[in-house]
């Protein structure tokens, strides 16, 4: 199993407008997808995962969108928060939150405080998050750390600056799924994905279920990560650690 999974949960309008609904009915009904692939995950042992729920480019959309968007995650963190603690779901919400209304910025900090101390699955909840805002906020904390005197931009390396980013404390994604037909990454944790294993699904979000996701992951399970080594450097690699490990 990835240890880390990252979705891009596409296709919510689309599927809307096939059966001559609002795209808001799209958003409601996904919803249901969400919980299903939280679910699956927490059964098949996914540590982590990140949900793109909203990035900083939807607040170009319709206001009616937007504001609907902002009530139902108003509805959904005060609905699903109590049964995420209940299956031991740690969740977390990224990006940049100063912006949403003060009542769910305080609605989220309520839900985190809940869930804090669970270790089943870590829930991301990606929102008003966008993989470039991310690494210019952790290029920013290092500017203010070379002129402050506590750092030397000879010391500024990958590893200093992935420890500023959203969530330096956990694995980056083994698996990047998108679904709904689309195959581009959109502005997505852009740092932490670049060997991320590459998934798109033409199911709509609303319709991918416990059974889609688990295609996924099976997927993913009869792949190779090579990290720039051949095929043959890791197969020679893995029984040698499976010996130092038994051994």
């Amino acid at each position: 199993m990835p240890r880390h999974v990252a979705i891009i949960m596409d296709g919510n309008g689309r599927w809307a407008k096939q059966r001559g609904r609002p795209r808001t009915a799209g958003h409601r009904e996904g919803v249901k997808s969400v919980r299903a692939v939280v679910e699956e995950s927490v059964r098949r042992g996914v540590e982590t995962l990140t949900l793109f729920a909203f990035s900083s480019e939807n607040w170009r959309r319709p206001r009616t969108e937007v504001n609907i968007l902002m009530e139902l995650f108003m509805t959904a963190l005060r609905s699903e928060a109590r049964r995420l603690n209940e299956n031991g779901v740690c969740l977390r919400v990224i990006g940049e939150r100063g912006a949403f209304p003060e009542k769910l910025q305080q609605r989220i900090a309520e839900a985190e405080a809940l869930t804090a101390d669970n270790t089943r699955l870590n829930l991301q909840v990606a929102a008003n998050y966008g993989g470039r805002w991310d690494i210019v906020q952790a290029v920013r904390q290092l500017a203010l750390d070379v002129q402050a005197g506590w750092l030397d931009p000879s010391q500024i390396d990958e590893r200093r600056l992935a420890d500023r980013l959203s969530f330096p404390d956990l694995p980056e994604p083994d698996l990047f799924i998108r679904t709904g037909g689309e195959q581009r990454l959109s502005n997505f944790v852009l740092w932490q994905s670049a060997y991320s294993e590459l998934y798109f699904s033409d199911v709509l979000w609303p319709d991918f279920d416990a059974a889609a996701y688990g295609q996924a992951l099976d997927d993913y399970a009869r792949r190779q990560r090579r990290f720039g080594l051949t095929g043959d450097q890791v197969e020679q690699t893995v029984p040698a650690l499976v010996d130092s490990c038994v051994g």
